[in-house]
């Protein structure tokens, strides 16, 4: 279960990357997977709502 800050983040980042045109997002377990233009990028959010772009 993500942690509020976890939650959080998450929206931000949501908003940020569907400004990119993101085609979809979705959260499993602490990474964010999404598509854009074919193109799959990681991010990986940490309990304490840090995150980091792993690719």
């Amino acid at each position: 279960m993500p942690t509020p800050e976890q939650k959080t983040q998450c929206y931000i980042l949501c908003c940020w990357f569907t400004c990119l045109l993101i085609s979809f997002v979705w959260m499993n377990g602490q990474k964010i997977y999404s598509c854009l233009a074919g193109e799959e990028n990681i991010i990986e959010i940490y309990p304490n709502g840090k995150w980091r772009y792993i690719g």
